[in-house]
């Protein structure tokens, strides 16, 4: 197949401004806050039984070992939304040097795993503020069920990252942070993105691959199907339970 020469080599566009340093969202007054709520809510199509995921993940260095483990578990996603309703990803990454890519609206198993596995981990610093930057338009603009992300470390302002999931909170968008390890400015910022968000956050570590794969179908049952879904999941098997307990 040949590849667009204006893409890198793992096929995944650039998330808008990869080219240089996007600074921090500011903090919005309670108006600024109304006004774009009200704004979103007239922009955002209805997608009933869309089930829009973005699936992002850090790909600096040190989540190689889990990357690949994702690479090998992403599809379980597909077969589970498939049972309800079907689900379609957007693929957000980010490593090295100021890179954060985001693919298309992916719906084929397959294809998700041919970029996944294009994509090569790189030492850099962490970029969440730019993925949910990216969420949040795309919530704006094509209507997001849910946000996956999976990684292991948080470098940022995390009022910046506080501000912008508070407005995906506002537009209905919950984040279910999977944290890989114990770093506890990590787990704070990310708890605190779930909760902001109505979402949820959970722990896995290398050796978890059958823990992570029940959290992936959980969020996965959510995009496609919404609560009711996930209630139905969560009576056998314990992801499901597990983010079931933190959402609002």
């Amino acid at each position: 197949m040949t590849r667009d020469p204006t893409y890198p080599k793992s096929g995944v566009p650039p998330v808008a401004g990869n080219t240089r340093t996007v600074p921090d969202a500011p903090l919005s007054a309670s108006g600024d806050i109304a006004a774009f709520v009200a704004k979103a809510r007239a922009m955002t199509p209805g997608h009933p039984g869309s089930g829009r995921l973005i699936f992002a993940l850090d790909a600096t260095m040190s989540r190689q070992p889990t990357w690949d483990m994702a690479c090998a578990l992403q599809a379980d996603m597909f077969r589970e939304a498939g049972s309800i309703g079907g689900l379609s990803v957007r693929l957000v990454y980010y490593r090295g040097l100021n890179e954060c890519r985001a693919s298309n609206w992916v719906s084929d198993t397959a294809h998700l795993a041919r970029l996944m596995n294009r994509i090569d981990c790189q030492g850099g610093k962490t970029q969440l503020g730019r993925v949910l930057s990216d969420a949040r338009r795309e919530a704006v603009a094509s209507g997001v069920r849910a946000i996956v992300f999976v990684g292991d470390a948080m470098e940022e302002n995390v009022d910046a990252l506080c501000a912008t999931a508070g407005e995906l909170g506002l537009l209905k968008v919950p984040c279910f942070m999977f944290q890989e390890g114990d770093d506890s400015i990590a787990e704070s910022a990310f708890r605190e993105i779930a909760r902001l968000t109505g979402g949820a956050w959970c722990r896995f570590d290398m050796g978890s691959a059958a823990q992570l794969r029940e959290l992936l179908r959980a969020a996965a049952a959510y995009a496609a199907g919404g609560r009711d879904a996930l209630m139905r999941l969560a009576r056998n098997a314990t992801g499901a339970a597990a983010l079931l307990g933190q959402m609002k």
